[in-house]
């Protein structure tokens, strides 16, 4: 290449021009890049190492301006620099600038320049050195864009950043820190341990100055504090402060901790509602008279209240974790066998199931109780099964209360035998079954004599007692599974099950002698009373128009026309 030379050496004079050779060999050994420019900024040398930073290779005779040497971005700061040195205002320059390559793109380099004055021969000129910066601008550039994006990335997560040097006890809080507390992020924060704990919330500061030291010394057990902060308008911030030791000294002590501060505020509001929430919930199930056991998916006991523990007889510490078939225990009121749990099926069919009626349960503790109980699934996210909720009340009260009902309804009040309505229903099954079978059963009609005098001279009391006795003394007559029923006043009605007609004649006089022999004795006074009956036999259908009761009612009618206190079959009255 050839080396850029002085253009004019008229400019310079004739011995000044053999100083620029000689000092222009100097400069072409430099390893910097390096130009010399008159104070007009036209290039008059520049040396090797300047034409492989940037490229350009003047040759004698070409014109090259400083000016063309700079990106277009950078030309007014550029300027403004080499207008202060040639003022005088200062001896050298230094700085950052962007050239231009000679292909056209930007290039960083450090570039210092200084005057050369003017003597005798030689007029001012500028020396200038460049040094390309370009990686170092670069290894900047990408930290800067890792540190933008964890500013970002702190900041979105409203994270603010501290740093304590505890070799001078110097704090730096980042902008993010000083936001979430209300604090300028521009101003001066006052580090010092008493002014931040003067913040600190008073319920707060006992935990706070207990256990900040033993963050400092890189306790893992104290890493994180949380505590409340008063911000600058008076209100209170909930910070999750964690940090750790960063640097130690020769001895091995920390000397330095970095941490980040996290806005929990929200959160912590959350767990307060949370926590008020499951206080409720605690106490209106503690408040529960029906009791209520929760199962994981595996049917086992995860929850009891207390209710559940009266009805149970069993404590909860006792019965967490046991399967819930061994903590309620059914059996059938009717036949006395075990029941399933419901929780069982509920579980397997992930459906609400119901237990009304036939229910027991067995406490652990002995008594048992009447119960009706709900087993629903628990769904947890996207309607996943996670286990199940018994409900269960005590109902023997009103169970016992549903049968006297029950019995009330069907049976007459003073005998205690079935009433009519219920006998009248007995009788439509009895048929029913007879109409679909081979079976053959028998009714009895009976009506009592002389028993109206007794009623008219002894009283009604004396009436109704009659009655009583004359009521057990048909049900002494019968078998446990036949019905005996009043039908009205003075009337009763027996249906005696798969019994043909001659066996139900015997069973009905029996019936009649058994009341004709009473003796009834009342206010000193005996009274012998008598009873007639009819028997029909029960078949696939009646043997009249009159139907079954009234061909027995018929039978009876017949019976007292022949002198009362005898039987008659209305099979006898047919033939």
């Amino acid at each position: 290449m050839a080396t850029p030379r002085p253009h004019d050496p008229a400019l310079l004079g004739t011995d000044a021009w053999h100083s620029a050779r000689t000092f222009a060999r100097l400069l072409d050994a430099a390893p910097l890049g390096m130009l010399v420019t008159t104070v007009d900024g036209r290039v008059v040398y520049a040396n090797p190492a300047f034409a492989d930073l940037l490229g350009h290779r003047p040759e004698p005779g070409a014109q090259l301006e400083f000016a063309d040497l700079v990106a277009e971005s950078a030309r007014t700061m550029t300027r403004l620099h080499f207008d202060r040195l040639l003022r005088g205002e200062v001896q050298v320059t230094r700085g950052e600038h962007q050239l231009r390559h000679v292909d056209g793109q930007p290039v960083w380099v450090m570039v210092g320049a200084t005057v050369l004055p003017a003597d005798d021969d030689t007029p001012p000129l500028v020396l200038v050195q460049m040094n390309s910066i370009e990686l170092q601008k670069r290894a900047e550039e990408a930290l800067a864009a890792s540190e933008s994006r964890w500013n970002f990335a702190l900041e979105s997560a409203r994270q603010g950043v501290w740093d304590h040097d505890i070799r001078n006890d110097t704090m730096f809080y980042s902008r993010m820190w000083r936001v979430m507390r209300g604090i300028p992020p521009e101003e001066d924060v006052d580090g010092d341990q008493q002014v931040w704990l003067d913040r600190v919330h008073p319920d707060d500061r006992a935990h706070v100055v207990a256990n900040v030291d033993k963050q400092d010394q890189g306790d893992t057990d104290f890493d994180a504090l949380e505590y409340r902060e008063r911000k600058r308008d008076g209100s209170y911030v909930w910070i999750l402060s964690r940090g750790k030791p960063v640097e130690w000294d020769e001895a091995g002590n920390p000397v330095r901790t970095i941490g980040t501060d996290t806005d929990i505020t929200r959160l912590k509001v959350m767990e307060q509602e949370l926590a008020a929430e499951k206080e409720r919930l605690r106490v209106t199930l503690e408040a529960m008279a029906d009791g209520m056991i929760s199962t994981d998916l595996d049917g086992r006991v995860v929850f009891m209240n207390p209710a559940a523990e009266k009805l149970t007889g069993l404590r909860a510490t006792a019965a967490v974790g046991l399967p819930v078939s061994r903590v309620f225990r059914l059996r059938s009121e009717r036949d006395d066998v075990d029941l399933p749990c419901p929780v069982a099926d509920c579980l397997a069919t992930a459906t609400q199931i119901r237990a009304d009626d036939d229910s027991v349960l067995c406490a652990h503790d002995g008594p048992r109780r009447d119960i009706r109980c709900t087993a629903s699934p628990v769904l947890g996210e996207g309607g996943v099964l996670t286990g199940a909720v018994l409900v269960f009340q005590d109902v023997t009260q009103s169970r016992a209360l549903q049968r006297q009902l029950a019995h009330s309804a069907a049976h007459d009040d003073l005998t205690g035998l079935p009433n009519r309505a219920a006998f009248e229903r007995a009788l439509t099954n009895t048929i029913l079954g007879a109409q679909h079978s081979q079976r053959e059963h028998c009714l009895v009609y009976l009506d009592l004599d002389r028993f109206k005098p007794v009623n008219d001279t002894a009283g009604h009391a004396a009436g109704d007692a009659l009655l009583r006795q004359v009521a057990q003394t048909i049900k002494g007559v019968c078998r446990s599974h036949d019905m005996a029923a009043r039908i009205g006043g003075d009337e009763f009605a027996v249906i005696l099950e798969d019994c043909p007609l001659p066996h139900g004649r015997i069973v009905a006089e029996k019936i009649v002698r058994s009341i004709g022999a009473l003796v009834f004795s009342w206010a000193g006074r005996d009274y012998v009373i008598g009873a007639s009956a009819g028997v029909t036999a029960i078949t696939r259908a009646p043997a009249s128009p009159l139907g079954f009761m009234g061909e027995a009612d018929a039978a009876c009618y017949a019976a007292k026309a022949k002198g009362r206190g005898g039987v008659v079959a209305f099979s006898e009255m047919m033939g």
